[in-house]
């Protein structure tokens, strides 16, 4: 998993509240296993029409939010069915940081697994980030995990909580399998113990 320290990027607006995972990649998009290529399918029914499509008016069309490595978006972003091939195609897309008032709990922990760094902000500052996403391509968002902060275009600086842990396996890029590779050797210790005491298993 990509390791995440800071990040400096376009912020795309979605104001709508409840974006729920079926919105983020739909149903018809999770017969892979695979965590690439869901990109293309990232909000798919808001991005293209019946015909395949772009919809001119959906902010990731927007040329100036093409390359958008962060959402600010309304609250509870994520509800909805605990499908982890949201993440998947948010990641695959490029967006590394969503950032929101509330999160589905399911969908907030899949992030954190998936290389995606979700911080919580109180409306007020949340509503300041979404006026500073609206300006486009020239206003650049600073996201600094270590320091647990977001800078705007114009200097000014947020702070958030993270759990110690999460952090901790986003800045080092241990998913679930890396973080049992960091065990590899007790791992083999064990196994090899346990192969002598009981060679018959």
């Amino acid at each position: 998993m990509e390791k995440f320290t800071t990040l400096s990027g376009i912020a795309a607006p979605m104001p709508l509240v409840n974006i729920d995972t079926d919105m983020i990649i739909p149903k018809q998009f999770l017969k892979t296993i695979k965590r690439s290529g869901l990109g293309v399918n990232l909000f798919d029914e808001m991005r293209y029409d019946r015909d395949g499509n772009e919809i001119p008016d959906f902010v990731l069309n927007k040329p100036q939010y093409r390359e958008a490595s962060i959402l600010v978006a309304g609250d509870n972003f994520g509800c909805g069915s605990s499908r982890e091939h949201a993440p998947w195609a948010l990641a695959d897309f490029g967006i590394r940081c969503i950032i929101s008032t509330s999160f589905a709990d399911i969908f907030y922990n899949n992030c954190f697994k998936n290389g995606i760094l979700p911080v919580v902000l109180p409306q007020d500052q949340v509503d300041r980030l979404m006026e500073d996403a609206e300006k486009g391509a020239n206003a650049r968002i600073e996201v600094d995990l270590e320091e647990q902060s977001i800078t705007t275009s114009e200097g000014e600086k947020f702070t958030f909580e993270v759990d110690a842990f999460k952090k901790h396996c986003l800045i080092n890029g241990l998913d679930d399998i890396g973080l049992t590779m960091e065990k590899a050797a007790a791992i083999d210790a064990f196994e090899a113990t346990a192969a002598q005491a009981r060679p018959w298993v």
